[in-house]
Order: structure tokens, then sequence, then C-alpha cells
């Protein structure tokens, strides 16, 4: 079995999404003075990788402890979408792989984009859903869809249509993964996603892995 760390770090100074504050980490006690170590973590729910939950756009949507823990785990397959550079991801990218989505519980995609982390053209020219697209993999009974950019939208659609159209299924939206070069050749794994279980919880940062091999 090979586990493979899917997740960014969290740091002050990291990529956020315009509009948000990264976070800020500050010691509260030292080991020295105190003889323990903690931190104090001010952060938004919306962090790093993170997951979004139908709450998070949707007026009384459902919040991430809604869910039970097995709705954030199962079978994963990743799509190269590596080539479309400023382009759209179309349905028609998508329908030969339908019988793929319809045994899969997680459908991840792969930009590249992770190369620009801590850049400004992270924020740009991104490959998104076409909201064709976004509602074909909606129309399936998927646990979640996961991104290795800031967002499965345009940045300048500020109606966040594809979010819409994904999370009113109650389909889950995982962001800002990293590593997804190394699962192309995978037909399946694991893929797990656990979020922070906070009252209300329209979002929470995640530590995202692949499991490649017999549980």
């Amino acid at each position: 079995m090979k586990i493979i760390d899917l997740t960014h770090l969290i740091e002050g100074g990291m990529p956020v999404f315009p509009g948000s504050q990264p976070p800020q980490i500050r010691k509260a006690s030292t080991i020295e003075k105190d003889g323990f170590e903690e931190k104090i973590l001010r952060i938004y729910s919306h962090t790093g990788t993170h997951m979004d939950a139908p709450a998070h756009l949707i007026r009384n949507g459902k919040t991430l402890e809604g869910y039970q823990a097995g709705r954030f785990f199962g079978k994963a397959f990743v799509i190269d979408a590596s080539d479309l550079e400023g382009k759209i991801i179309t349905k028609t990218r998508l329908v030969g792989l339908e019988e793929k989505i319809r045994g899969a519980d997680f459908v991840l995609f792969y930009t590249g984009w992770t190369r620009y982390w801590g850049e400004d053209e992270y924020y740009q020219n991104f490959p998104c859903l076409a909201s064709d697209a976004a509602t074909y993999l909606a129309s399936f009974s998927l646990k979640g869809i996961g991104f290795d950019t800031i967002s499965p939208d345009p940045i300048e659609d500020t109606c966040l249509t594809n979010h819409h159209i994904i999370l009113e299924k109650e389909i889950l939206i995982v962001e800002n993964l990293k590593n997804l070069d190394s699962l192309l050749d995978e037909e399946s794994f694991w893929f797990s996603a656990m979020p922070l279980k906070i009252i209300k919880g329209d979002g929470s940062p995640i530590r995202a892995t692949a499991i490649i091999g017999t549980l």
C-alpha cells in the first residue's frame, strides 16, 4: 500500500482566494516558558487544500458536519486536463469517461496549475469546467469533485456558476489539490479528504491523500 499526500502546507503568506486573508499562526505557549507547545490559528474555512459544502453558497444548504464520515472517502480517478491552459473542460471531453465516472466516488482534475502555487499566475487562465460539463458531472452519484486549481469556475465568474451546479446536488468540491500528476497512470485509487468537524461548517481545510493498493 502506498499513500500520496495531495495537500498544500498551511502557512502564513500562502495563496488564498482573492478577498480572503492568509492564515495567521503564532505561538500561544512554548516548552521553555510553559512546558508545552501550542499555537493560535486564525484561518478562513476555505484555506489551502480544502472542501466546499453546499452551505458555502446555498442558503440553508447542507453543512459538513451533516455528512457521515464515509462521505469523505471513496474510489477516485484523475482526468488529465493539463493541455487546456486558458480553455474550458467541455462535456464532450467527459462523455467518453461515463463508465469510469459511474464507478467512482470522486473525480479529480489534473491541470498542472500547482506549478504556479505562490505566484500571480495561479489565479489566471487555469482550465475550468464548462457549465454543461459541471451539469453532466452533477448528474452522477458522486461524493465529490476535486481540482488542483483554486476554483472550478473562472476567477472572473463572480456568480460561481459551476459551484452552484455541483453544490445544489450536495456533491462536495475539493480545491487546491497537489501531486495529482503522480496518479495519472492509476486506473483508480482510494481518496481520503477528511474535513474538520466544525459546527455549521460551510467548508474546511482537509488533509487529502491518495491510497494505492489494498487497504
